[in-house]
């Protein structure tokens, strides 16, 4: 996670919500895998509002960490609470194999960026504690700082207030947010930014950026949020509407992925050849003690 963040290219993080989805991330060859609270909360059928606790996020997580070699940042919206909950949550999350957590400087319970609604900023002594706290029990687990500054509409001053503060209490990223359609926000922010830490951005809302783009505006890592939930959702919905009306499965089986890419993803070739390998293995044990 360290080396994605201080690489000098561009990281690419891409959002997933189960391990199948996290494969397909690495198997496209991104950098990092975004465990995606909105992906999460998506698939759970609920709300991005902190309605899914703690324990069932990191459940989540902790399965795509699990699943691939790449390193996983965990999207721990506010840190599920008090300083109290921030420090269970880091010390839970490192010692499940997450590479690094990233909390957002908002009010708990949090609503989603992109929800008309409060998105009210938390009292910056009460985040950069959580901030400090998080660093100081953490081994070696990547804490990122979100801003909500621009969410929120506190405006860009307040927006580098609040890097400035995070920074000092030892964040090692900060994320800054922004829901305009362009994408002259965060580059404001990154010209202004005078700190040490590495920028990563989530071009959701400006998807008209590209990587070059990001790369020479100094921003060290962009997060593909959701768009893998989304076109998956588009496919899905397609498939069963289409099956209902010609009652039968003939016309969509073309655009379908084949059971062996399932198959591969599920690893199964690894375990038929795990399973004859052992079997021949104990075979022969069983002979040479006759």
């Amino acid at each position: 996670m360290r080396a994605a963040l201080e690489s000098p290219g561009l990281a690419r993080a891409m959002g997933a919500h189960s391990p199948l989805s996290a494969r397909l991330a690495e198997e496209a060859g991104f950098d990092v895998i975004w465990s995606s609270g909105l992906e999460i909360s998506a698939a759970a059928g609920v709300p991005d509002a902190n309605i899914l606790a703690m324990p069932e996020c990191l459940e989540a997580a902790a399965g795509l960490a699990d699943a691939v070699e790449l390193p996983v940042l965990a999207d721990c919206d506010s840190g599920f609470g008090n300083v109290n909950n921030v420090i269970h949550m880091v010390r839970t999350y490192e010692r499940r194999g997450l590479a690094g957590v990233c909390i957002e400087d908002k009010q708990f319970p949090k609503l989603n960026s992109f929800i008309e609604g409060n998105q009210d900023l938390a009292p910056l002594d009460d985040f950069a504690g959580k901030i400090r706290a998080a660093t100081e029990v953490r081994e070696d687990l990547v804490v990122v700082a979100r801003l909500e500054a621009l969410i929120s509409g506190k405006g860009m001053d307040e927006a580098l207030r609040r890097a400035e503060v995070y920074e000092r209490a030892g964040a090692d990223a900060l994320l800054i947010h922004s829901k305009l359609t362009e994408p002259d926000e965060v580059f404001a922010f990154r010209a202004a930014y005078t700190g040490d830490l590495p920028v990563i951005v989530v071009p959701t809302t400006y998807n008209q950026v590209t990587v070059a783009e990001l790369q020479e505006r100094g921003f060290a890592m962009a997060i593909y949020a959701n768009h893998a939930l989304r076109s998956s959702l588009r496919a899905m919905r397609e498939t069963l509407v289409k099956i209902m009306q010609d009652g039968t499965t003939l016309h969509v089986e073309e655009d379908l992925a084949s059971l062996k890419e399932i198959f591969d993803l599920q690893r199964v070739p690894q375990m038929l050849e795990r399973q004859a390998h052992y079997e021949a293995l104990g075979r022969d044990l069983a002979e040479a003690a006759r």
